[in-house]
């Protein structure tokens, strides 16, 4: 399947072509930019922040320096996002589908029939593709001659819909045969017939014999009567004691430390000192608080008050220590599923934080890859699924989160009021499981958090 991409540019000059009256800039926001162009549409935060990703998806998306099965899984990947949108957004026009269409409408050009719409093809990005070129919601200018040639009619593969009707049979066939499974050799249950084994009312008789039935008004009991034996007692099964709720030690081991790889990093839509993030953390589909990237990954949200610490272009494309079982916050508009773990020098007594800095991200060891699981050597253990805010954990132990003379990351047990005299003692690296100690570039006897 063809890669090609055209001529990659720049979101602006992509504006200034298809928006000829737009008067953006170098430096313009891409979320403000959307807004100004559709100024009848209100945009969340959280979509602002997606606007910016997918301007950043799209650049990969037209990359002829990516191989073949990652470009594929990347289309992959954005036609079952479009499966069920009609625009990047659902339903919204932004600024994101001009430079998306952009971008991808060059290859799309020189696809195939089969590529287009066959059994394997991309239907949803090729109906995607024509709207966004078609459709006055978007407002593009696109000269007659950009335009990809579609032919509706050229359909080469029509995945069959599903017939309600045929769902409902098969699904009361399959209730048939459940219940047909159920105790082939019990004797089933009629009425006025109690169960045989629990002693339940016999059968009435007939009233035409001329003798009513047993425990009827003015029954008349003869020899012949059979005696009902008496139904026994069953002894009640003792009740189950509840086991004691299983106290949890106070370890650093609680905390959920993984190695996190941010595929990019775009600036706060409403935070000064805010960056958003998008970072693959190891989570199986479908973890609460995730998302499906474009390129097939399951990734997190992630607010962290690095901008103006740590230079932006260093949040790109890069391992980092993620700290996974805090209560996901918002922050400004925006959901924090996760944390970045960086250093800073420790202040002096009486000194007061200006947050100037410097700040350094901790680095995890070379070849970890995302989901890595982290932890303090001494303190290995089972992590909390999430950490009950209530009993400040993070809290607690993060003034032990420290770094030594070699730069590495560890934690100073001494410092933990609770944890003196209890399990490991002294200072514990911080290492992957995969192997390697983590670390920073300079700051020593620092706070990590």
């Amino acid at each position: 399947m063809s890669t090609h991409s055209g001529q990659p540019t720049s979101p602006v000059d992509i504006i200034k072509r298809f928006f000829p009256s737009s008067s953006s800039t170098p430096d313009s926001d891409i979320s403000e930019l959307s807004q100004s162009r559709y100024p009848d549409t209100h945009y969340t935060d959280n979509e602002k922040v997606e606007i910016s990703q997918w301007v950043t998806t799209s650049e990969r998306l037209a990359s002829q320096d990516e191989d073949q099965a990652k470009h594929a899984e990347r289309l992959g990947s954005l036609n079952i996002h479009l499966s069920s949108r009609t625009t990047l957004l659902g339903h919204k026009p932004s600024i994101a589908d001009a430079v998306l269409f952009a971008r991808l409408a060059p290859a799309v050009k020189t696809w195939s029939s089969e590529e287009r719409t066959g059994e394997r093809g991309y239907h949803h990005i090729v109906r995607y593709i024509d709207f966004v070129q078609s459709a006055p919601l978007f407002g593009l200018s696109i000269p007659q001659d950009e335009k990809i040639a579609i032919d509706p009619s050229d359909v080469r593969f029509v995945h069959k819909p599903l017939d309600s009707k045929e769902e409902k049979e098969r699904k009361k066939k399959e209730k048939a045969l459940a219940s047909a499974s159920i105790g082939e050799n019990q004797i089933p249950l009629v009425v006025d017939q109690g169960n045989p084994e629990q002693g339940g009312k016999a059968k009435k008789e007939n009233t035409n014999n001329g003798v009513a039935g047993k425990g009827s008004p003015g029954a008349v009991v003869t020899d012949s009567t059979p005696a009902q034996p008496k139904r026994e007692k069953k002894e009640k099964a003792p009740k189950q004691l509840k086991a004691p709720v299983k106290e949890t030690l106070l370890s650093p081991c609680l905390i959920d430390l993984r190695v996190g790889h941010i595929l990019q990093a775009i600036p706060h839509p409403n935070a000064d000192s805010l960056y958003v993030s998008t970072i693959a953390c190891g989570d199986p589909a479908g973890t609460e608080n995730t998302s499906v990237h474009t390129d097939g990954q399951v990734v997190r949200t992630v607010c962290s008050g690095l901008s103006g610490l740590v230079p932006l272009a260093d949040m790109q494309d890069r391992k980092v220590v993620a700290v996974c079982n805090l209560k996901p916050v918002t922050m400004r508009g925006v959901k924090s599923a996760a944390m970045v773990l960086a250093a800073s020098p420790r202040l002096a007594p009486g000194e007061v934080d200006h947050h100037t800095g410097p700040v350094e991200l901790v680095n995890p060891p070379d070849g970890a890859q995302a989901g890595d699981r982290i932890y303090f050597e001494g303190w290995e253990g089972e992590p909390e699924g999430v950490l009950n805010p209530k009993k400040k954990v993070w809290e607690t132990l993060q003034p032990g989160f420290t770094t030594t003379d070699t730069l590495g990351v560890a934690f100073d047990a001494e410092v933990i009021e609770q944890l003196k005299g209890i399990g490991t003692q002294g200072l514990g690296r911080l290492v992957a499981k995969s192997g390697g100690e983590c670390k920073v570039i300079s700051l020593k006897g620092a706070v990590v958090r």
